[in-house]
């Protein structure tokens, strides 16, 4: 082949050269192409209808879970991110996270804030500050404000003179409230991106107010300037059912060609295969003379099985620890397979 290539470039010229490279770039693609038209997977994702926020305050969320104290001493290590801490990626961003958390957590801990950040599983509840927030526009110009009994700026020059004696506002469970001396003080709600120049200076003013008596601090996560991008969710199932319209007139449960049923013949080469509390792949092992008389034993169970009884409303309680009584009781060996049936 090779020598009738180079035979026909030598006499067709530098076009004809071209074009047999070209056919052979093709041939060479087709693999390709074909596997990529015998794949029938679908690939779906789900996201959010809020945008995606960020992963520091979802972190702060979980420390917050932990113990407040945890939340507040993170809360004052990242009051402040400087630009050449990361390289502005998300990876990097993520691993100072990490960084600036370890210290407060154990090494579980750690795994544990790592997973839920992979999860985003906190991100409903910081979306829930900004929700909260959209309620109460900030001022003019602001990317950050406090509110006081319904009074909001972010110039500190007026937080004194709106310290009056006022009616305290409603709080959330949620509220992350600092520890103050002074419960009754007038309560000052700090609406906030963590690690923005802009937190950390009215932070600041608010912990020192906090610590002399004169107000309760109370933070909410807000997010002057939102992504654009949603959040992908993680751990839902989803199920795509593709539907053929092409109707065929047949009775599906009529065998075919002597064969057996689809039924029958799931699970037949699993090492359990559990059918109505019989191990048959114990059984075949135990007993291979017979091999027909399980087989048809078989066959009738599950045929038997598949008439689906009405089940009791007893019968459909505590499913989940049904299930999990049912793994632990199998073999060691055979719990993987007893989970995926």
């Amino acid at each position: 082949m090779a020598t009738t290539v180079g035979s026909l470039e030598a006499g067709g010229g530098p076009r004809s050269g071209r074009m047999w490279k070209l056919l052979l770039a093709l041939l060479a693609l087709l693999p390709d192409v074909f596997a990529g038209a015998d794949s029938k997977a679908v690939t779906t994702t789900l996201t959010t209808k809020w945008p995606s926020t960020p992963l520091l305050l979802e972190a702060s969320e979980f420390l917050a879970e932990e113990n407040q104290d945890k939340f507040w001493d993170f809360v004052e290590a990242n009051q402040h991110i400087e630009n050449d801490e990361h390289d502005g990626t998300d990876l990097s961003y993520y691993g100072l996270i990490q960084k600036r958390a370890q210290p407060l957590l154990s090494p579980v801990q750690l795994n544990l804030l790592k997973f839920a950040l992979s999860l985003r599983a906190y991100s409903s509840t910081v979306h829930s500050f900004q929700q909260i927030a959209s309620n109460e526009p900030p001022p003019a110009g602001c990317t950050a404000f406090f509110n006081v009994h319904g009074k909001k700026s972010c110039n500190t020059e007026h937080l004194s003179d709106l310290l009056d004696t006022v009616p305290k506002p409603y709080l959330f469970k949620g509220d992350h409230k600092f520890p103050s001396t002074n419960p009754e003080a007038p309560v000052v709600i700090l609406y906030a991106e963590m690690g923005t120049d802009e937190f950390s200076r009215l932070h600041q003013l608010m912990v020192s107010k906090a610590n002399e008596g004169l107000i309760v601090y109370v933070l909410r996560h807000f997010v002057a300037n939102p992504s654009k991008n949603k959040v992908y969710l993680s751990g839902y199932g989803v199920e795509l059912a593709i539907k053929n319209q092409e109707y065929k007139a047949k009775d599906d449960t009529q065998v075919q060609g002597g064969g057996e049923t689809n039924a029958t013949l799931v699970g037949e080469r699993d090492g359990v295969d559990e059918v109505q509390g019989f191990l048959f792949g114990k059984l075949r092992t135990m007993y291979p003379e017979l091999k027909e008389q399980l087989r048809e034993l078989r066959k009738h169970l599950v045929e038997s099985t598949n008439e689906m009884a009405p089940l009791k409303v007893w019968q459909m309680q505590d499913l989940s620890f049904q299930t999990a009584a049912r793994i632990l009781a199998a073999p060691a060996a055979d719990a993987l397979t007893v989970m995926r049936i």
